[in-house]
């Protein structure tokens, strides 16, 4: 039996048009303008490089990433941000040396290209940034992510006992119901604020499986061991590129907008030799490769559900001042208070069967302070005392009973 080891890179990109069969006619793509092209490849990139980064930490277990979402979730973010912070999450992200504005209008672009493109896939995606009730918000930072990245800003009294059950809600309705909760019960009293992206997809395949052709199988675990699975089989003409290291074949959903891309390490070639290999540069060359093929697919039926938290593997990619709260500078979002990034969590669903693909993402910014300080809320009579610090001497002293103008 080959082994066979799924690398998913999928392509979670925005919508949000209902679930929906589409006209029979696909509509044409406008072109895409080269700050969309930027935009895409630095997502490309930066999806690689952060699969790999995880992938090294655990590189025998079960791995599925959204890399958009992680990518919209630091991009609203990254309005926040000045000075080396900025520039070390601008280079995490790949996005190489494009302005705020460049990078904010790519966004804006890209989503209003993507919307819509293929009525034969459900794809929606939603954002919202959650702060803490009494912290103000710059009105730069709120207006930026509520017109580029259609972000929902909403206040909470964080201190609540269903504070994390409100903002959880929230994600789970964006994912339906794929990923329940992305924030944990109670809410620490220095986190100041979440900014959140959550996506969800599905998917038909264009030509899908026929269920009466699957069959009971054995799928060899990396470890050597057997697992007893259910094995889908499809016949037919399919986009197949097979080289040294991999064979490849992409399988597309709806009107051929979307696909999934199945790399499957070829004889004597270790899944770790493949990740190796998996660079920007490679997947465009596998890609290129691709051509129309008469083949037969043996594929697994499989959900996979995952958690990870990605503050190490940022910092590795160039995030580091972003996380400490000596050297962060996130003024762009509160100039008064001391930000910085305290956890960056994400978590994904993904179900694969002859019908096609349910997939769902969330990604959670959890930003703090490094001190919280105490809310006095002046609303009835009090004493005030005019006085000289050094010596002690009071100069005035009353009490107000009833404020005037």
């Amino acid at each position: 039996m080959k082994r066979i080891v799924l690398l998913l890179l999928p392509l979670m990109l925005l919508s949000c048009s209902e679930e929906s069969t589409g006209p029979e006619t696909p509509t044409p793509v406008r072109p895409i303008s080269s700050g969309e092209l930027a935009l895409a490849r630095a997502n490309t990139s930066f999806g690689i490089t952060l699969f790999r980064s995880v992938a090294a930490s655990t590189p025998d277990a079960n791995i599925f990433l959204s890399p958009l979402s992680v990518s919209m979730a630091l991009g609203m973010t990254v309005n926040g941000a000045a000075g080396e912070t900025w520039l070390g999450m601008r280079q995490a992200l790949h996005f190489a040396d494009m302005t705020q504005s460049e990078i904010n209008q790519s966004y804006r672009s890209l989503l209003d290209l993507l919307r819509g493109i293929d009525p034969r896939v459900r794809l929606d995606i939603a954002n919202s940034i959650w702060s803490r009730e009494g912290f103000p918000l710059e009105q730069a930072f709120v207006d930026s992510n509520r017109y580029y990245f259609d972000a929902e800003i909403r206040t909470l009294d964080f201190s609540r006992a269903d504070a994390a059950d409100i903002i959880n809600a929230w994600v789970s309705q964006m994912t339906q119901g794929k990923i329940p909760d992305i924030v944990s019960t109670p809410i620490p009293d220095l986190v100041m604020m979440y900014l959140i992206n959550a996506v969800y997809f599905k998917g038909s395949w264009a030509e899908q499986f026929d269920a009466q052709k699957t069959r009971d199988d054995i799928f060899m675990t990396i470890d050597g061991g057997r697992k007893n699975i259910k094995m889908m089989n499809r016949s037919g003409s399919m986009r197949y590129h097979q080289g040294e290291l991999v064979e490849i074949a992409d399988l597309p959903y709806g009107w051929d907008r979307y696909s999934m891309a199945v790399i499957l390490p070829r004889p004597g070639v270790t899944l770790g030799q493949v990740r190796d290999a998996l660079l920007s540069e490679q997947w465009a060359a596998w890609q290129s490769k691709l051509q129309d093929t008469e083949m037969d697919l043996q594929l697994p039926r499989f959900t996979l559900e995952y958690e990870v938290g990605l503050n190490e593997m940022l910092k590795s990619m160039g995030m580091e001042r972003a996380f400490d709260p000596d050297l962060a500078d996130f003024s762009g979002i509160n100039r008064d208070r001391k930000l910085y990034i305290t956890n960056v969590k994400h978590k994904t669903y993904v179900m694969v069967n002859e019908e096609g693909t349910e997939a769902a993402a969330a990604t959670s910014v959890e930003m703090g302070t490094t001190s919280m300080p105490p809310v006095m809320r002046v609303d009835h009579p009090f004493v005030f005392v005019i006085h000289e610090r050094n010596s002690g001497a009071i100069l005035f002293i009353g009490q107000v009973t009833n404020p005037g103008e």
